[in-house]
């Protein structure tokens, strides 16, 4: 069974995300996507409401579970059987950040694979980063995250 962790904080998860997911869904026989807790990261969205729109957004996709996790991607893919990791690349700069981790990732446990997909045109540009920044200063952020993502 050829298993896969998409990890990320996904604070919240973009079009862009639901884009590598959706397009990964065929390579795969299961697909986990990954909340990672860092201890040095201060997060717009709750873990718990993170997870909840992520459910939501990949409800009707059976290959699809959605798990938190904390410490090295490694030692939880180990955890979880998993032999890739999946990363989304918008750009160059991207490229060279995933690239350092993959392969640090690589030396850290020589059978898991790390399998880029680029994000499809039209959603380069979009960022979890860029969204929160959008929803702070009460923009309309809809056009960028799955329905599934609504801010009271």
């Amino acid at each position: 069974m050829k298993v896969a962790v998409f990890p990320g904080s996904f604070d919240p998860i973009t079009l862009g995300h639901l884009d590598i997911v959706s397009r990964a869904i065929p390579l795969f026989d299961k697909i986990i996507i990954a909340v990672g807790r860092n201890a040095n990261k201060k997060y717009m969205f709750s873990e718990e409401q993170r997870v909840e729109w992520i459910k939501e957004t990949f409800k009707e996709e059976a290959k699809i579970s959605v798990d938190r996790y904390s410490g090295l991607t490694t030692r939880y893919c180990t955890e979880v059987g998993a032999q890739f990791i999946l990363r989304g690349l918008r750009n160059p700069a991207d490229f060279e950040f995933e690239k350092a981790i993959a392969q640090t990732n690589r030396k850290l446990k020589t059978d898991l694979e790390t399998v880029f997909l680029l994000t499809s045109s039209g959603l380069s540009s979009i960022s979890s980063s860029i969204v929160r920044d959008v929803i702070r200063n009460e923009g309309e952020y809809q056009q960028f995250v799955p329905a599934a993502v609504r801010i009271n």
